[in-house]
């Protein structure tokens, strides 16, 4: 069954997209453009994701909009990979390229815009909430302090980034991403040691997953332009867990997934070879964090998948 298509607005308004040919990007502008907005990419190589969306006005530099563009919605998704090489200091001089430089860069051409955007949706994650140690069931809300670790201190430098364009009369609002499942993004990587007959515990199995079907992700953000309209007073910036309401463990993510490809989930992956492989980044595998999507619950969203079973079924 198709799923309803996702409403973002009644007036059709223009939109510029960083990250627009990335994994949450692709699937964000495809529901903007069914929902009958203008769409801005902004991409390193505007030729080639042409290709992908032709629909798409793309421009390689905010260069090359003048102030005089009209933009209604900001949504800021930019951003290097995380998982990968791993985090020397010139790894992480990158990663805060992409993510903090840029968006202090994309704050500075809506000081300049002579129009401003009523909204900025900028992408974080939960990352900020550091790792929790294993054992703790404790729910972490978008109260919930960070930690001194390089992972809390990207996303922390990231949404202060965003955050200056209040001054210039923007509404910010910072979505803390969990895992984000679809059919692209890092599920195939995890499903594949499943897939192949060799899935298991990673590590000791016990870390907490705060995962997200991609349609919820683009749903939240909807949900968060639909309330953004409704606001009164001076703009602000907001938070927003944007993960599922079930959090499972790893194990218990292996489980399902094996029940649902019909694969074996006996073969466990001690966690010292992916520190050696991997340094301070394993931490994003072997530890978690239990986060809970409190605002939107408290706003009443409604949640396509909010079980992993159902999430992972419609991806098979």
């Amino acid at each position: 069954m198709n799923a309803a298509p996702i409403s973002f607005d009644t007036c059709k308004r223009t939109v510029l997209v960083t990250g627009a040919t990335g994994f949450v990007g692709g699937h964000l502008v495809r529901a903007l453009l069914d929902d009958g907005h203008a769409v801005i990419g902004l991409s390193r190589d505007p030729q080639a994701a042409r290709r992908i969306a032709g629909a798409v006005r793309w421009v390689a530099t905010l260069d090359e909009l003048p102030p005089s563009t009209p933009v209604d919605v900001v949504v800021n998704l930019a951003g290097a990979r995380i998982l990968g090489p791993r985090w020397s200091a010139a790894r992480k001089a990158a990663l805060r390229r992409s993510r903090v430089a840029l968006t202090r860069r994309l704050v500075d051409w809506m000081a300049r815009a002579e129009r401003k955007p009523f909204l900025l949706l900028n992408a974080s994650a939960i990352g900020y909430y550091g790792v929790q140690r294993l054992g703790d069931a404790t729910e972490l809300d978008e109260s919930a302090p960070p930690q001194p670790v390089f992972m809390s201190d990207l996303c922390r430098e990231w949404e202060e980034a965003a955050g200056a364009a209040v001054a210039h009369g923007v509404r910010v609002e910072c979505m803390r991403f969990g895992l984000v499942l679809g059919r692209g993004g890092a599920l195939p990587m995890l499903l594949l040691p499943i897939r192949l007959g060799l899935g298991g515990r990673l590590g000791s199995g016990r870390q907490w997953m705060s995962w997200i079907h991609v349609e919820d992700v683009v749903g939240a953000m909807a949900h968060r332009w639909r309330l953004a309209l409704e606001a009164s007073g001076p703009p602000r910036a907001g938070i927003t867990n944007v993960t599922a309401p079930e959090c499972v463990t790893q194990l218990a993510f292996s489980r399902c997934a094996a029940r649902l490809w019909r694969r074996p989930a006996i073969v466990p992956t001690p966690g010292w070879p992916v520190r050696l492989l991997l340094g301070e980044q394993a931490d994003l595998l072997l530890e978690g964090q239990r986060v809970a999507p409190r605002r939107l619950q408290r706003e009443g969203f409604v949640f396509r998948y909010p079980r992993l079973e159902g999430a992972l079924a419609s991806l098979r």
